[in-house]
């Protein structure tokens, strides 16, 4: 009787009966569920009906022989995998050829030796099992490979639409900028050039410091046209990689400054290009501030990147300022709407007499 768990089902195909008793109650004494039919049309019915694990298939029996009935189970696609191991009488002629050709996986023959016959059934089980196992791990494997094409997809969709809100956060910063400073200067400019119209046939001497003021305000104008006409550009790197605008705009500085920063850069994971040019620019506009504002003798420019974040770091030894009350001087909102807008933090630490220090951290985004 079959006792415990089941090593598995399988139907025996074979005309005499007494082949049948005894192969049945070899299997089901080794705790295996089995079926047992005497006929080809039969064994085809079962095996579509509850495909079994392994079948044992005599070859010589009458209307259907074991080939045949062999051939007929792998062209179904619902029984074409299971092992098929063929019955044959030591006084009887196996093709052995044939039988491989058409499908079987192994034989053995009669008087069964119990031993063997036990060995072999369990060979094609195991290795059953392994390809079924393999090919469970081959399907998760399809689809962690579907899965991770699909989440590199959102990725690079999360970083256009990124790219594309940075850009136009940077155009509405633009336009806050021309209204702010190149709105003012047009202003101040009108009301001087209105006020020495009016002094020139009274006196002239006034009309032309007023003449003059207009002229300054005029220049200052035109420079912050120039400034954000200079912003505007969707890419200020233009293809170039981040290192190499960096060390441009450190050139540049030293150039119109005298003074070298001190640079430490480690660029060696790559981010997007929208967390690339708020780099850009954050460096661009401090370097700004400092040649204009800050009279610095000493600049330290750090930026590192991690598996998981960009960071950066902007440190000048100048006069500084009262960060309190300066939250949005300086460029500092423009800078501050640049890193929120993909996602990153910013922190500015400054004080009257003791410099600026600026600090950006970008995480990676992941889908």
């Amino acid at each position: 009787m079959n006792s415990g768990q089941s090593k598995g089902d399988i139907l025996i195909v074979d005309d005499k009966p007494d082949n049948l008793r005894l192969l049945s109650a070899m299997l089901t004494e080794r705790s295996y569920d089995v079926r047992a039919v005497m006929n080809g049309s039969t064994a085809l019915m079962g095996a579509q009906a509850q495909p079994p694990d392994l079948i044992l298939l005599d070859i010589n029996m009458p209307d259907m022989n074991g080939y045949d009935v062999c051939q007929h189970l792998k062209a179904n696609p619902l029984t074409q995998d299971i092992p098929i191991i063929f019955i044959s009488a030591l006084n009887e002629v196996l093709d052995k050829v044939k039988a491989f050709s058409v499908g079987g996986v192994d034989y053995i023959t009669k008087p069964f030796q119990e031993e063997e016959v036990f060995a072999r059934i369990e060979t094609q089980l195991s290795l059953r099992q392994m390809r079924a196992t393999l090919q469970t791990q081959n399907d998760r494997l399809q689809q962690a490979e579907a899965e991770l094409r699909r989440a590199l997809a959102q990725e690079r969709e999360l970083n256009q639409r990124i790219e594309e809100m940075t850009a136009l956060e940077e155009r509405n910063r633009i336009a806050r900028d021309i209204h702010d400073s190149l709105g003012h200067s047009l202003v101040g400019l009108n009301i001087q050039m209105e006020t020495a119209l009016k002094l020139w046939n009274v006196d002239l001497d006034r009309a032309y410091e007023f003449l003059f003021e207009a002229k300054q305000l005029g220049s200052e104008a035109l420079n912050a046209v120039r400034k954000s006409v200079a912003h505007i550009r969707p890419d200020p790197l233009q293809g170039q990689l981040l290192e190499k605008a960096i060390a441009a705009l450190t050139q540049d500085f030293h150039h119109i400054t005298g003074i070298a920063p001190e640079c430490y850069i480690d660029l060696s994971l790559p981010f997007s290009n929208s967390v690339n040019t708020v780099v850009y620019r954050i460096v661009q506009e401090g370097l700004t501030n400092i040649s204009k504002h800050a009279d610095a003798t000493a600049i330290q420019l750090q930026i590192q990147t991690t598996p998981t974040e960009l960071s950066l770091t902007l440190q000048d030894n100048g006069r500084g300022f009262c960060i309190d009350g300066n939250q949005t001087g300086f460029g500092l909102q423009g800078v501050r709407e640049r890193v929120l807008a993909v996602g990153g933090q910013l922190e500015i630490t400054s004080e009257l007499g003791n410099g600026c220090r600026i600090t950006a951290r970008f995480p990676r985004v992941t889908a």
